[in-house]
This record gives structure tokens, C-alpha cells and sequence, in this order.
């Protein structure tokens, strides 16, 4: 199911003629400034950590989340005689290690979004293609959210609306880290990790607990807060505009770039 999104822009590319730009379009090939993209490349690994971690703190201090800031019973709990620290080093390795098993996979998605699909809302403005890519990306998981996947506790279209609002804040992230490494291989390094360490929430937990994730963790809105304002100070900032490359065309752009909108901060 991941492939799919990588399909349908291969079909797009071959039904428009592109198919000989499709690796540049989507941002595969060329790698662009090395220090750029291992800049991005690290911040793949550090962000989608970051969104998990923030999510329970934010959500304990709204009361929308069982937090257990003050013991961490079930961190030392699974953490045994080797203590917190050395037990989170590890998950730390973990993490890495498993973010680069799910890259192939998470690159499926991440080809069809944020390579093919975030160049292509350009026109529209930063704040508009952050919320549409998000929309978008959202409701291609309604299959698996209406039987019930990430939020159990919503009916029909409340966990629908719930995956939306996740993947608009995640989704700009991944969107970020495409524009400003210009290829599409760190949002796919993050969407790895951050698959890999959704579970992190746990640690954060009252042991016995129940989790609402239509209200908390990164799944819900309490873990969206901090990272919308972040989002909104780099729309402000401008840091989703997009700079022509080669993952980028020209030809793409040039008729909105024309009449001044094409990179506009709506």
C-alpha cells in the first residue's frame, strides 16, 4: 500500500511525457550541496523524535494525557538494572536502525507526497500547500483509520479528520526537509523514523493507563500545538518557499513565478 503513492506519480510523469525527469522531479537524483543534505539528513533523525517526545509533555500538562513525568514507572520499569539513560541510548540506536529498515518502504509514500506532489501545490502558496498536501496525505489513509488504525476510541469520520490534522503538522516537517535539501530522500529517512518511534509515547505513561489519541500523543491534538506555532514562525519566515533546482523545474513554475504568485505566503 505504501508503493502506491510512487505509482500513481510514475503514471502521472508518463501520461504528461515526463517520464525521463521523473527522478530529478521527484527529487531522488541529484543530490544537490552535501552539506545541505546531511544537514537534513540529521535532522530527519532529530525531528520526528522531537515531534513524539513534545506531544506527552504538552498532553500531561493540558490534562489530556496519562503522563507519569514525576516517577517514569514504566521507563525504569523497562529500563532494569541498566537505568534510564543507557536504556534510552539504546532505543536511540534502535530507532536508527529501524528508521533505515522502514526507508524503502516510507520512500513509497514519500516519492508520491512530498516529491512529486509538494512541488506541484507551489503555485498556491506556502500555508495553502502545507494544509492541502496534509489533507491529502490524510485521507489516502481512510481504509485503514475507518476500521479502526491509530484511533480506536474515534467513530467514521472523527478519525478520519484526527489522521488529517496529523499529517498536516508531520507533513509539513517531512515538506521542510524536502524544500530545503531539495531531495526527497530525508523526508524519507524522517517518515522511517518517525514510524519507528511512535512508541516512544509509552515510556511517558501511567502504567495501567488509557491513551485517547484523538486528544493526545503526536496522533492528536494536544501534540499538534507546538509544532503549529513552529510551523506558522517558518511559514513567516518563509521557509517553505521553494528555490529552483533540479528537483524543482522551471518550466514547473515559471507561469505563476510571472504574474508574482508562484511563490507567494498565503
Amino acid at each position: 500500500m505504501m508503493m502506491t503513492p510512487t505509482i500513481a506519480a510514475l503514471s502521472m510523469s508518463l501520461l504528461q511525457r515526463r517520464g525521463k525527469q521523473f527522478l530529478k522531479e521527484v527529487g531522488l537524483v541529484p543530490i544537490g550541496k552535501p552539506a545541505r543534505f546531511l544537514t537534513a539528513v540529521l535532522l530527519a533523525y532529530l525531528l520526528p523524535i522531537a515531534l513524539i517526545i513534545q506531544a506527552p509533555i504538552i498532553g500531561t500538562w493540558l490534562g489530556v494525557f496519562p503522563g507519569d513525568l514525576d516517577q517514569f514507572m514504566i521507563l525504569n520499569l523497562v529500563a532494569g538494572t541498566d537505568g534510564p539513560a543507557k536504556y534510552l541510548l539504546g532505543q536511540a540506536g534502535i530507532i536508527l536502525v529501524a528508521g533505515l529498515m522502514n526507508l524503502i518502504p516510507a520512500l513509497g509514500e514519500e516519492i508520491g507526497w512530498r516529491g512529486w506532489l509538494w512541488p506541484k501545490l507551489q503555485p498556491l502558496g506556502q500555508l495553502p500547500a502545507i494544509l492541502s498536501s496534509g489533507v491529502i496525505w490524510g485521507i489516502w489513509h481512510a481504509p485503514l483509520i475507518l476500521l479502526g488504525y491509530n484511533y480506536p476510541f474515534a467513530k467514521g469520520a472523527w478519525g478520519l479528520a484526527a489522521m488529517c490534522g496529523m499529517c498536516i503538522v508531520v507533513g509539513a516537517i517531512f515538506a521542510w526537509l524536502r524544500t530545503f535539501s531539495g531531495s526527497v530522500w530525508p523526508a524519507a529517512l524522517a517518515h522511517g523514523v518517525f514510524n519507528a518511534s511512535v512508541g516512544l509515547v509509552s515510556l511517558f505513561m501511567v502504567m495501567g493507563s488509557m491513551l485517547d489519541s484523538t486528544k493526545a500523543s503526536i496522533l492528536g491534538w494536544s501534540g499538534w500545538i507546538l509544532p503549529a506555532v513552529v510551523i506558522v514562525l517558518m511559514v513567516l519566515a518563509g521557509a517553505f518557499r521553494t528555490k529552483m533546482g533540479p528537483s524543482y523545474p522551471q518550466n514547473e513554475l515559471k507561469s505563476t513565478e510571472a504574474d508574482g504568485h508562484g511563490l507567494s505566503m498565503d
